[in-house]
């Protein structure tokens, strides 16, 4: 048995987890991963990154490793597409256009929503997690794999961990355990988390095959048949099916090549044949929710902390959320400046979030059913997509752009997650988010100079930068404003400074 200590252990290295160290190690704290699996999982997952999930990771410089891999990812869709003739041409041209889609209906249009050029990113979540661990490792921060945690005790004062490991049991010791270890989290069960919810009704696969006489599943897209789902493309050899006949008899068998043709040609009505497969999952609408995302010094993100079926590709986005939100105010707690109660303010900003996308995943599946009352809910759901307002009503809840974390201001912009603004500086004009890549707070200061006197006791703390002309805003380092001088003066600058970073520090 070996003996060691650390700030904080995080059970899991999926994105939610690699994202969380990250901003842990920013806001100065040690952390160590640890992950059962031995080597990356492969397995077929998340395609894109949400627009707010997106905006976060270029906030920390990923922008240019996104750009490149969404460039990637389009070709080979618009490739796939023009592939299929003139009906795949024109679906490649509408590509840009495409702003999600909600239970399969793809006519959320991106260039009718309020903010146009905040969108998801084309980005699947093995080159993410590629790029977080290539991040991982620059900053020096551990991931330990073929490490399996298999009990913990708080006793208030840290956490016990033991730890199986190739070399054999491990004692760790750390102040704060998360759990990011996915919906089957050892962390929530042990831990004694409450995980409400409702339980599945569906059986889905996701794969990528290649198939014998792929043209007999064409037009590429999602639609509807008389007994599920299919979606086929615009990846080359992705397929997606859905069928409504009760959850699957064992889920964790292994999936193999002709449970997943059977459900292809079953839901597809087509005859075709599977002539390799590389790559597959199994998942179902199982939607829980712990009750609450902390108990004493254990907390949860991610999957962990919430599951719900796929649809509308909300889980990925969800979680490294989590993990910006709990980063910077776990690391303040532990540095000693958090403000009184700013780890329970976790759960009541992020509980209400997942809660919305659990319902909202719940009636996608409700819309999908293969019955003709939910052809004639349909109907009606497609008619109200095609009004601006409505398509933007879809738009804002399936990117999650209007989430809004209640700070008890009148401001509408204040508790909202801020935009990559334009900041016009004497000399140049610079984006905010290039502020923001090394963590902490940032105050945007279009006073003259006014609003960075009065921040210089948070200094150490919060970022200034002095632009000519705007709005000034107070920004917490997970991106979300705090402050505005909109509708406030300088006192409630000092007001919102203190609730978020702590005490002001006086000179020496």
């Amino acid at each position: 048995m070996q003996n060691e200590t650390v700030d904080v252990a995080i059970a899991g290295a999926g994105p939610a987890g690699l994202l969380l160290a990250i901003e842990l190690v920013l806001g100065g704290a040690s952390v160590v991963v640890l992950e059962r699996l031995a080597a990356p999982d492969e397995t077929i997952k998340a395609g894109a990154v949400g627009a707010l999930a997106g905006e976060a990771l270029e906030r920390r410089g990923f922008g240019p490793d996104m750009d490149a891999e969404e460039r990637t990812m389009l070709e080979a869709f618009r490739a796939m597409a023009k592939s299929t003739g003139p009906a795949g041409e024109e679906m490649a041209k509408k590509i840009g256009k495409i702003g999600g889609h909600f239970a399969g209906l793809f006519l959320i249009d991106q260039t009718r929503q309020r903010e146009p050029h905040r969108r998801f990113r084309g980005i699947r979540q093995q080159p993410l997690e590629r790029m977080l661990g290539d991040r991982v490792r620059a900053m020096g921060i551990e991931v330990r794999r073929g490490h399996e945690l298999t009990d913990f005790h708080d006793d208030g004062q840290g956490v016990q961990l033991q730890v199986r490991t190739p070399e054999g049991a491990r004692v760790l010791r750390c102040a704060y355990l998360v759990g990011c270890d996915g919906g089957r989290s050892v962390v929530r069960k042990r831990a004694g988390f409450e995980f409400p919810g409702t339980d599945p009704t569906i059986t889905g696969h996701q794969a990528i095959v290649e198939l014998d006489h792929p043209e007999r599943l064409l037009p590429l897209g999602w639609r509807r048949t008389p007994v599920g789902m299919l979606a086929f493309g615009p990846v080359p050899g992705r397929i997606f099916v859905v069928q409504f006949e009760g959850p699957p008899p064992d889920r964790d068998a292994p999936i193999t090549r002709d449970e997943v043709e059977g459900a292809l040609r079953r839901v597809s009505g087509a005859d075709v044949r599977i002539t390799s497969m590389s790559t597959a999952t199994r998942f179902t609408d199982n939607a829980r929710q712990a009750t609450e995302y902390r108990r004493g010094r254990v907390l949860l993100a991610g999957d962990a902390a919430h599951v719900h079926s796929p649809f509308g590709g909300q889980g990925l986005n969800l979680g490294l959320l989590d993990a910006v939100n709990l980063g910077w105010k776990l690391a303040a707690t532990l540095r000693g400046w958090a403000p009184a109660g700013i780890l329970d303010t976790y759960t009541a900003e992020r509980h209400g979030v997942a809660a919305a996308v659990l319902e909202n995943t719940r009636a996608q599946i409700a819309l999908m059913r293969p019955d003709v009352f939910t052809t004639a809910l349909r109907n009606v759901v497609t008619g109200l997509m095609d009004l601006d307002e409505g398509n933007r009503f879809f738009g804002d809840m399936m990117s999650g752009l209007r989430t809004r974390y209640d700070f008890g201001s009148d401001d509408p912009q204040v508790g909202t997650y801020v935009a990559n603004l334009a900041l016009a500086q004497p000399d140049r004009e610079t984006g905010l988010y290039s502020w923001m890549q090394e963590g902490g707070g940032l105050l945007v200061d279009a006073t003259g100079g006014t609003a960075s006197t009065r921040s210089a006791p948070w200094s150490s703390r919060v970022r200034t930068v002095r632009v000519e002309r705007g709005t000034s805003l107070l920004i917490r380092p997970d991106g979300c404003i705090a402050w505005t001088s909109a509708e406030s003066n300088m006192s409630d600058l000092d007001a919102a400074l203190a609730r978020w970073f702590g005490e002001p520090v006086t000179p020496v």
